[in-house]
């Protein structure tokens, strides 16, 4: 019994290792990653971000120092051009006043003086009763009491340009968006005014100051669409339109950006003053076009694929050469043979007038697995791209084709096993061609 189980499992031992060394079912497989033409619309964008601000602002402040005595606004008040929104204490000012008042009757009455002095001396020294300093000593006196009195007058209306200054009032009709003083708070008028009220002149139009790098602001003008979205409302686009490229830039650790002005309309009132935008200047749009995945176009065949792939087409050219009925086939593949070289990098293995085609910046190469299951390539011109997908247009370009966009490692499959049979966007390809 025991003979019988080793003969048995030395019998499948051999057999095994029979099935291993003279089977030709098995060979080395290259798994493909693949990509889909497609149809659709295309964007090329400029992306930035930037801040959305009122169009116009006004900073509402004081010209003379006081206490805040009322305050008549608040925030996201709207306010009237020439409305009152805060009144300072006037006591004082009003004290000024009344101080420039009597000052103004007292230089009355010393001009009154100084003017019946120098008639009475202009009499007399017509008579030659007083001498000429002393009619040239009232005659002073005159003069100078004028002056007074126009000086007074001066300060007078300054007094009450001051005590009209207490009273704050709305230069222009808008929204109130920032309040900085509350009743009771002292402001005081130095060098610059004090800033009590940021008003608004009109919501329902906001802009957008976009940064955008000096390497794109070469693509943006002005009138051209802008598509931006705020945090407040990420799943929402809303549409600008470039008003203004400002012509000064600001550098920031060596990075030079301009400004971009975007007009926006705002007339539901969401976007609010101080939202961070993030804009994308369209720049160029096509619709309904062929496009793949840019990792299509980045895909680089390796050394031993290029050279059994040019082995492969120089046989069919060879295989073609001598017959005369099959022109359209020499054509295909002197067509596709030419464009293979001896370098290992494509498009920069072409040689002659199809290497200078593929060098052109429109003009790019891509591979795919013909109706054999074999590796091909083809060239095609390029468009526009979104930095995800690009447009693309060939003659052997159609729509659902499968392009290859990468190869996996190296696996091992029977021939009972279709490589190429795809799972989504992969698939197998087996060495040799």
């Amino acid at each position: 019994m025991k003979k019988a189980i080793w003969i048995g499992a030395i019998l499948l031992l051999g057999g095994a290792s029979a099935w291993y060394f003279l089977s030709d079912g098995e060979s080395e497989t290259r798994s493909f990653r693949f990509v889909t033409v497609e149809r659709g619309n295309l964007e090329s964008v400029v992306s930035s971000t930037g801040t959305l601000e009122a169009v116009t602002t006004v900073q509402v402040g004081t010209q003379v120092s006081g206490i805040i005595n009322k305050i008549y606004v608040d925030f996201n008040d709207n306010v009237r051009k020439g409305q009152i929104i805060a009144q300072l204490d006037t006591s004082l000012l009003s004290s000024a006043v009344e101080d420039a008042q009597a000052t103004i009757a007292r230089n009355e009455a010393q001009l009154n003086q100084a003017q019946l002095e120098f008639e009475r001396t202009e009499r007399l020294f017509a008579n030659q009763v007083v001498t000429e300093i002393e009619h040239n000593a009232a005659k002073y006196t005159y003069e100078v009491a004028v002056a007074n009195l126009k000086s007074a007058e001066i300060n007078m209306k300054r007094a009450q340009q001051n005590l009209e200054y207490a009273t704050i009032y709305a230069p222009m009709a808008g929204k109130v968006i920032e309040r900085n003083v509350d009743v009771g708070q002292t402001v005081a008028a130095s060098l610059s005014a004090p800033q009590l009220f940021l008003i608004a002149n009109d919501l329902s139009k906001m802009q957008i100051l976009a940064s955008v790098d000096e390497s794109d602001i070469g693509a943006i003008k002005e009138g051209m669409a802008g598509r931006f979205t705020v945090q407040a409302y990420p799943d929402e686009e809303f549409m600008g339109t470039v008003r203004q490229v400002r012509l000064q830039s600001t550098s920031t650790e060596n990075v030079v950006n301009y400004t971009v002005v975007v007009d926006v309309t705002n007339d539901d009132g969401r976007l609010l003053p101080g939202m961070t935008a993030t804009v994308d200047f369209l720049i160029e749009t096509v619709d309904d076009v062929l496009m793949i995945q840019n990792a299509a176009l980045r895909f680089r065949p390796t050394q031993d694929m290029i050279t059994e792939f040019r082995d492969r087409m120089t046989a069919m050219r060879e295989a073609t050469s001598d017959s005369t009925s099959t022109g359209g086939q020499r054509a295909t593949a002197r067509d596709t043979a030419g464009q293979s070289g001896n370098g290992q990098g494509v498009p920069g293995a072409f040689t002659g007038e199809a290497g200078v085609q593929a060098r052109q910046a429109d003009v790019t190469t891509f591979w795919y697995l013909d109706e054999d299951g074999q590796l091909n390539m083809a060239r095609a011109r390029t468009g526009i791209t979104d930095g995800q997908s690009t447009q693309i247009t060939g003659r052997r370009l159609e729509e659902g084709m499968q392009i290859i966009a990468g190869v996996t490692e190296v696996s091992s499959s029977s021939e009972d096993t279709n490589p190429f049979q795809q799972q989504q966007q992969s698939g197998g390809f087996r060495r040799g061609f």
